[in-house]
């Protein structure tokens, strides 16, 4: 089997992990702001993402849990696979949470709640982070693709507990905005 070559060249996949990262920000930035036309009327079946996303979510924490699990154990090819699945899943729920946000009405927390302030309390971190996360992700499966392990491990300690974090707090998140929406 041939050796792909610009997998050897970080520097080029430094570039190429900074441009899918920016291109994955601003296409979320972009539908969110509804600065392209939503079709109308919205698809039913996009009501059913957030349910969707929150599971994507929960099935994700539960799968960096037990990859972590078997990391300890030493079972690396289990370890592999549950991180290629989590990463599979969590693209999967990109996707649909894109789709969600372009197509759907956005629900607020309402302003009268004790909990809102808790409501943001999470939501914050849990936007910031997944922005922040993406980067992350996507050099620690290259250095661990490549069986480059000490640098793995180094990303790894900053990835694992932000990827655990967002995939968590998007289920937290969900729970506390889903009674509010107004498609129920």
């Amino acid at each position: 089997m041939q050796k792909v070559k610009f997998l050897d060249n970080e520097k080029l996949i430094f570039r190429l992990v900074l441009g899918v990262s920016i291109f994955v920000f601003l296409v979320v930035v972009i539908l969110n702001r509804k600065i392209i036309p939503v079709p109308q009327p919205v698809p039913s079946w996009v009501y059913h993402l957030p349910a969707l996303n929150a599971l994507l979510n929960g099935t994700c924490s539960i799968l960096l849990l037990t990859s972590l699990y078997y990391i300890k154990k030493r079972n690396i090819e289990m370890h592999k696979r549950l991180n290629l699945t989590t990463f599979a899943l969590s693209s999967m729920f990109l996707v649909s949470y894109i789709i969600y946000h372009f197509a759907a009405k956005e629900t607020t927390y309402p302003l009268g709640s004790a909990l809102r302030p808790v409501y943001f309390l999470v939501l914050v971190p849990h936007i910031m982070l997944a922005g922040l996360v993406l980067p992350l992700i996507l050099l620690s499966f290259y250095y661990g693709l490549r069986l480059e392990v000490e640098k793995h491990r180094k990303l790894v300690r900053f990835t694992f507990p932000i990827w655990l974090y967002v995939t968590v707090t998007g289920v937290i998140v969900y729970l506390m905005i889903s009674p509010y929406y107004t498609f129920h």
